[in-house]
């Protein structure tokens, strides 16, 4: 008995310590583990749009749901098994006016009580967009951030992702410890590129290297919109591909090239390099020459799509045995900070005679938000006629509200975005009409009201460049130079605030200084 009591007791001491070390391994021993927080607002909006963004148009995600949100921290996630996390508050709205003072405030500040209540952390996990414009503000996310440091102090490690149609000012660089955004446009790597912050935070504390030696941020004075700098064409597509290389080099963390959003008026709206490492070397130069690369091809960007007037398009279109033949409404694009409701367009489609007969070109419009037009639809029902007016409420610079007189031929409850949708049939074009404005990226957006978007002649989109659905689904496409909050000709716009000179804006300007500043972390200064 006392033998086996000594071979039990053996056998116990060698297998202790490897299920031990295997409960470490697999993030069973939470003591051990780092503690992250994760918080962020994602949100780009336009100063040159008259509307404004409400507390309500944001999707807020408190606490554990916010997992749910990224796929690569599930709960069975390796991600999710190597800290222990404390997910705050994240919020992301569809690309609107200014943000309200109010908003703001009560959403960082619910943020920041959420941090209070948990320090001290050892990272952070900062989920923004980078072009939130809000009211009496020229750097909200770098208030944002500055704020976040005020409570959890400047020790943990903030790793922040973003868009590459952010913007990035010193003090959001200053602020936090790692950065990166996307590296391509559209933005088919937005999960990818999320993942990849966290796993850069993760490694950074697992390893006990904590912050990076060298933060290098060189701004670039360009600006130009999205739908000229997309990465499936040139000069943006080998540019971008210039990014990862630099990224995965020994001694160097992670390297981003920011576009800049266009639509903002503020100092910080201008492209920006930013390249994070431990060889001050490597950081330096690998900042620089991106930059470089950057401003040697500004000359070299072009719609990612041939561009005509609204007219122009129509022509093409109706000539054209292409189905569908795909028109984006660009200048009010809500996935862009648009209004979503300037009527310019459509007026001028129904003002068309080749649309004013029933059997006249297919064609499909989304969408106009137009709530009263949408409440009389559902009081009448499907199949009743209908003579309301739609559009307008919120930017009427360019046309009043539309009147559309015709054929109740669907109504939808419950979308997420628009709530209720209504589809009216006006001579050969069905209109949809909705309670709150959505952008229609998906072909089941169009199914699921009955269209078919692939069998009518023409469908009008408001959006800049075609997100991939669409995008694979067109017969033929172009991009109309329509008006709106987010008008692709910058000139137009009237900027007060940017910094000057700024290319195209300033065709002829000198060659900038694109040295790279090195950028002191919270900590050190």
């Amino acid at each position: 008995m006392r033998t086996n009591f000594l071979s039990l007791a053996l056998l116990l001491l060698l297998v202790l310590p490897s299920c031990n070390q295997a409960g470490k391994d697999h993030g069973s021993s939470s003591k051990d583990l780092p503690k992250i927080a994760i918080a962020g607002l994602a949100i780009e909006s336009s100063t040159f749009s008259p509307a404004r963004t409400y507390a309500d148009a944001f999707k807020v995600r408190r606490g554990e749901e916010i997992f749910n949100y990224y796929p690569f921290m599930a709960e069975d996630s390796s991600a999710r098994k190597r800290a222990n996390w404390i997910p705050t508050l994240r919020g992301h709205a569809l690309p609107g006016g200014m943000v309200t003072r109010e908003t703001y405030d009560s959403l960082v500040n619910e943020t920041l009580q959420m941090l209070k209540a948990n320090v001290p952390y050892d990272g952070l996990y900062f989920d923004i967009h980078g072009a939130m414009s809000v009211e009496g503000m020229d750097d909200p996310e770098g208030d944002f951030i500055e704020k976040i440091r005020e409570v959890i102090g400047t020790e943990p490690v903030i790793s922040t992702c973003m868009d590459l149609h952010g913007n990035v000012t010193k003090k959001l660089a200053r602020h936090t410890d790692l950065i990166t955004c996307y590296r391509m446009a559209p933005h088919e790597d937005a999960l990818e590129s999320k993942q990849r912050a966290v796993e850069n935070l993760l490694d950074r504390l697992e390893s006990g290297k904590g912050k990076p030696k060298y933060k290098a941020w060189v701004p670039v004075p360009i600006l130009l919109p999205g739908e000229k700098t997309s990465t499936r064409i040139e000069p943006a597509k080998s540019l971008y591909a210039k990014v990862a290389p630099a990224a995965n080099q020994e001694g160097v963390i992670d390297a981003a090239i920011w576009v800049g959003y266009a639509w903002a008026d503020a100092p910080r709206n201008h492209a920006v390099v930013m390249v994070t490492g431990d060889d001050k070397e490597k950081v330096v130069s690998s900042a620089e020459e991106l930059a470089q690369s950057f401003w040697d091809v500004r000359s070299e960007f072009e719609f990612v799509a041939p561009v005509a007037t609204l007219e122009e398009s129509l022509d093409m279109a109706i000539a054209s045995d292409k189905k569908p033949f795909i028109i984006s409404d660009m200048g009010d694009n809500p996935t862009a900070g648009g209004a979503g409701d300037v009527t310019w367009t459509i007026q001028r489609i129904l003002d068309r005679p080749e649309f004013q007969k029933p059997d006249g070109p297919t064609l499909i419009y989304a969408s106009i938000p137009g709530p009263r037009f949408v409440k009389k639809a559902v009081e009448a029902g499907v199949g009743a006629t209908i003579d309301a007016t739609a559009g307008a409420n919120v930017d009427s610079r360019f046309a009043p509200p539309v009147r559309l007189k015709g054929t109740i031929k669907a109504i939808k409850h419950g979308d997420e975005d628009a709530d209720t949708e209504v589809v009216v049939k006006v001579g050969s074009a069905h209109v949809i009409v909705t309670k709150r404005r959505k952008p229609y990226h998906h072909e089941s957006d169009f199914t699921n009201l009955g269209l078919s978007p692939r069998e009518a002649d023409i469908v009008v989109v408001k959006i800049g460049y075609l997100v991939p659905e669409l995008y694979n689904m067109r017969g033929d496409w172009i991009m109309a130079l329509t008006p709106g909050g987010v008008d692709q000709d910058l000139e137009r716009l009237g900027y007060e605030n940017i910094k000057r000179p700024m290319y195209p804006l300033d065709k002829d300007m000198e060659d900038p200084d694109l040295s790279a500043r090195l950028i002191k972390s919270s900590d050190e200064i």
